[in-house]
This record gives structure tokens, sequence and C-alpha cells, in this order.
């Protein structure tokens, strides 16, 4: 029943629809008009006598229906003649994706109006958001951590001198409209010991891409296209960074990848260089947008590095869209052991502003005991939920269902997604619902 999101709302197919079907019926009455009526008046003396033979009577009733039978196949014949012809045209414009044609238009029509949402972040959490979220709005960017210094982004960042595409790549990938083998292509990991061995296709292209275009937002622009992207990904600087932390106990921990490594309590992260000139479109998307979405991911070294670029965290303060954190639905060994949700929310505030959040979103689903203790044999909790802190940090709380996974605790990206939607929905609602009052 693919054929029926032709007429689906807001697809603008139904009214040139209309429009052909008045265009035909003002040629038949030109038509009539030339013949005299002559063979108009055949027809229907064709179709009456028809009715009374089936009817064995000649009612006003039996050739009203018989009359809208017309109009309806009248219309259904038109409808699948429009289709087939601009079906024709795709077919030798757009060959490759013919067979989408009225998912293509619903897409653009429908995934277009959706709202603004940008979210901020890295590292896997973030992609598996995307993938969610491009199923509900096309109007999403992610602005992405640029301080990753370890494995192939590592690598790539201190031979080629580029910022790390890692993020980037994952991101580009979630939010890609694109065939399966073009996906796997762009995850592929080389393998044996070669100079080759650990890196990703997808970070050598966007190296490749930006040495081309002399400018990594413009490769990732470019990328996009290759990838049919719904959305934009975009780095939070342009700039060389290195994210340090400092722990509880005075000590100081140099790069992201290392930070995990001394498994002591952080007591706040900053970048070197510490000032760090944003991308400017980041800023514009932090700005334009009605949803602001921090995470899911990594506390302190995804999500943090993003929020200390220069002008990001203000940016998200000042701004009137509704901030929303992801908390993590599990600890981190080594970054956040023993954290709760109300800990989570407050390093956040404290680096980026007090303004930063508006509503923290946590997992209400209990984490089954057997994966509970797996991740237990690694050092990893399930993150409490502590309300009353919450209350007291000025944060709305949200509860959902967001894991998924048989052998692994996961966000699920559709729930995740949902989710999110649904806050942003019933927030701006609740919203207008006041302002009227």
């Amino acid at each position: 029943m693919n054929f029926l999101k032709w007429l689906y709302p807001g697809m603008r197919f139904k009214r040139w629809l209309l429009l052909f079907a008045a265009g035909v019926m003002l040629a038949s009455l030109g038509i009539a008009i030339m013949f005299n009526y002559k063979y108009i008046d055949s027809i229907e003396e064709s179709i009456f006598w028809a009715v009374y033979t089936f009817s064995g009577e000649y009612t006003y009733t039996a050739t009203a229906v018989m009359g809208s039978v017309m109009v309806v196949i009248g219309f259904l014949i038109m409808a699948m003649a429009a289709r087939f012809i601009i079906q024709s045209v795709i077919d030798v414009v757009y060959p490759s994706s013919s067979e989408k044609l009225v998912d293509l238009i619903y897409e653009k029509r429908m995934l277009g109006k959706g709202p603004a949402v940008t979210v901020v972040g890295g590292g896997h959490g973030l992609s598996v958001l995307l993938r969610g979220i491009k199923e509900v709005t096309t109007n999403v960017t992610a602005v992405v951590t640029v301080a990753d210094d370890g494995g192939s982004s590592g690598r790539l960042r201190e031979e080629l001198g580029i910022i790390p595409p890692g993020d980037l790549r994952n991101c580009l990938v979630a939010l890609a409209d694109t065939e399966p083998l073009m996906e796997k292509l762009f995850q592929h990991r080389f393998g044996g010991s070669s100079s080759l061995s650990g890196h990703s296709f997808g970070n050598l292209f966007i190296a490749a891409m930006a040495e081309v275009t002399g400018d990594v937002e413009t490769a990732l622009t470019e990328s996009s296209k290759v990838l049919a992207v719904k959305g934009r990904v975009l780095p939070a600087s342009k700039e060389h960074v290195r994210l340090d932390a400092i722990m509880e106990d005075g000590t100081i921990v140099c790069g992201e990848s290392h930070i995990p490594e001394v498994h002591k309590r952080i007591h706040r992260v900053k970048l070197f260089p510490e000032h760090v000139e944003a991308v400017q479109s980041s800023l514009d998307a932090i700005r334009d947008a009605n949803a602001i979405v921090l995470g899911p991911g990594s506390l302190y070294t995804s999500i943090m590095p993003n929020l200390l670029v220069e002008g990001i965290g203000d940016a998200i303060c000042r701004s009137k869209a509704i901030k929303i954190y992801i908390c993590n639905v599990m600890t981190q060994p080594g970054e956040t052991d023993g954290y709760t949700a109300s800990m989570h929310v407050k390093a956040i505030l404290d680096h980026a502003g007090r303004q930063a959040i508006d509503y923290v979103i946590v997992n209400s689903t209990p984490v089954p005991e057997d994966l509970a203790q797996k991740y237990a044999e690694k050092g990893a909790y399930p993150v409490e939920v502590d309300d009353d802190a919450l209350n007291a940090l000025g944060v709305g709380l949200i509860k959902a269902d967001l894991i998924s996974g048989k052998d692994v605790i996961h966000h699920d990206s559709r729930k995740l997604a949902s989710s999110v939607m649904r806050a942003v929905y019933g927030i701006k609602a609740g919203l207008d619902e006041i302002r009227k009052h």
C-alpha cells in the first residue's frame, strides 16, 4: 500500500491531482460541446440500459451509484497515470532511487517539517541517538567533539594534522540514508600489520576529503552528499585541542584517552589551549534550534569537550530552545564511578553554566540481573536516579524505557528518539498553554 503515501497530508500531490482532474473534465466538456453532445448521449443511453438490465428497474439511486463508481475509477486512473509519468522521469534522472520515489518525497516533505534539533556530544552514544532522530526529523545537526586522541583518529591527527575524524564519521554513517554496502565500507577497518592497520576507511575518506577541499567543514558537507545524510554533522571546533583532567587529589592527566586509565575521581576537565574558537555553523545551529540535546555518551570525554569550546556553553545557556540531557544508563569505570544522575547533571552545570539543562531523561527500566552482574565485574553499575537531588538542581526529570539488548546494555535508538520527541512536543505544548493564560 505504498501508493497511498501519495495521498498523505503535506505531500503536495493531491492538489495537482485535482487540477489534473479538473483539466480532464474541462477537456471532456469541450469535446462534448464540439460534437454537439452526440456521442455523450449515446454513452448516457448505454449506461441507463446497463443499469436497467442489472437492477431490473431504472432509479436515480442506481444511476448515482454508477456515476460515483465511474468518478472513482476515473480518479484512480488519473492518479496512476500521474504517478507513472513522474516515475518515468525519475527513472531517467535518478534511477538508483526510482523504487523509493514516494518515500523520498515523503521524507523531504514531512520530515523536513520536524523540529530543529541540535545534538551535542560524541562517541557511540551520539550516533545511537542520531539513528533514531533522523526517522522523525531531518532538521538535525550534530555538534561533535574534536578532543579524541586515541586509535585511528589519534594517529591521523598526529600524522596529518587534522582534527580527529572518528566521531564525525560515526555521526555521518548514523545519519546516512544509503546502501548497506556503503555504510559497511565507511566503517571497514583495515587489518594486518601494514601502516593502514587499525584505520577505518571512513576516517581515511574524511582525511582525504579535508585535504582536497582544504577545510574539514567543507569536507563533511561533501561527504554528506556521498552518504545522502539526513541533517548536518559539524565539528565543535576546527582547532587542535587536548582534553586534560584535574583530579580531586590535584593531579593532572593529559589526553582524553588517558583520563579513564588512572581511575581517580575527576574534579574538572579543561581544554589545552584553553581558548579555542568554535565553528560558527555550530553556534548558529545551537542558536536556531528548537531543542538542544546533550548526550548520551561519556560525561567527561564526549560531552564536556564541546561545552568547553569558547562560546558553545554560553550559546546553550542563552538559547531559548528546550535543553535536554540524556543521562547514561551505566556508570563508566575510571570516569563516573559511583555517580548518580544528579552528579552527572551537576558536572555539566558546573562546566557549562546553570542554564545548560532544563530536563534530564533517565532510564526507568531495571537492568536484567545477569547483565548487571556481567557489568559489575568490569566496574560498571546502573546509574542511581536520585529524584530529590535532581529537583534541588532545578531540572525537570523525565523517566522512560530507554534500553535494549540481550548481551549488552545500550540505549535503543528508536526508544531514545521517541522519548526525546515526546518530551519536546509535550514541553512545547505545555509552554504554549501557559502563554495562552
